[in-house]
């Protein structure tokens, strides 16, 4: 695994502030990540450091600075700059939003937008904000319990979901225009996954749920276009 992370595959963390080392400079952090998969001199690793705070949007002479120093949208940006420190060919964004507020949620997105066109990397996005999906993803697995339910092209699920819980999330959404009406919210409580139920994980909270949805597990099967399903009865839904 040690010659994967990092170089092969790279990691946004959730949380930047309990990511990085507080008792570091940001810099040796960064350049730990260089020096485990590459010999260079150190030259070398302080002018590549300079070059990704560039990137990024942060001043070069700020990679000496410990992590207090930084605000949350600046420890992201830091979390992204070691990221792609080693030119991954992927790299796995955990909720790299969280906890900012929206002026910087959006320039964060921004940069990993642009980012990821520029660098031609691939990326899995993990988040539970479907506006952030919607964004900067070209196909979206809508897992719910560990499980995935709905999996496809971006717009055509978005247009059209086919999956209960896909619906309910797509509700469950603000609309910047049109008439105001309540939004839906998904009664009952996640399953306890310690001892998960042999069928449909949503079954106990989905209106649609029948007889066989406690008793088996649908198949994730391919059902329409580039979009497939685990649902017993995703032909009802694909009709309203």
């Amino acid at each position: 695994m040690k010659g994967i992370r990092w170089k092969k595959m790279s990691i946004i963390f959730q949380g930047a502030l309990n990511s990085l080392n507080p008792v570091l400079p940001v810099k040796e952090q960064i350049a730990e990540a260089i020096e485990a998969h590459e010999k260079t001199e150190q030259k070398n690793v302080a002018e590549r450091i300079s070059t990704l705070f560039t990137a990024v949007g942060l001043e070069p002479t700020r990679q000496e600075n410990y992590p207090h120093e930084f605000s949350g949208g600046m420890k992201q940006r830091v979390m992204i700059a070691m990221a792609l420190a080693c030119n991954p060919e992927l790299v796995i964004a955990d909720e790299p939003t969280t906890a900012l507020d929206v002026i910087v949620q959006y320039q964060i997105l921004d940069l990993i937008r642009s980012l990821r066109d520029k660098l031609q990397i691939s990326m899995i996005l993990i988040t539970h904000d479907l506006s952030v999906i919607a964004e900067l993803c070209d196909v979206v697995a809508v897992m719910y319990a560990g499980k995935i339910v709905e999996y496809g092209n971006i717009f055509e699920i978005f247009e059209k979901p086919k999956h209960p819980y896909t619906r309910a999330l797509l509700k469950s959404i603000p609309k910047m225009e049109g008439s105001r009406t309540r939004l839906l919210f998904i009664s009952g409580s996640v399953p306890d996954l310690t001892r998960p139920t042999p069928a449909c994980r949503f079954y106990a909270r989905c209106s649609y749920a029948q007889k066989i949805c406690s008793e088996v597990e649908p198949n994730l099967e391919q059902v329409a276009g580039n979009v497939s399903v685990a649902c017993h009865f995703w032909r009802q839904i694909d009709k309203e």
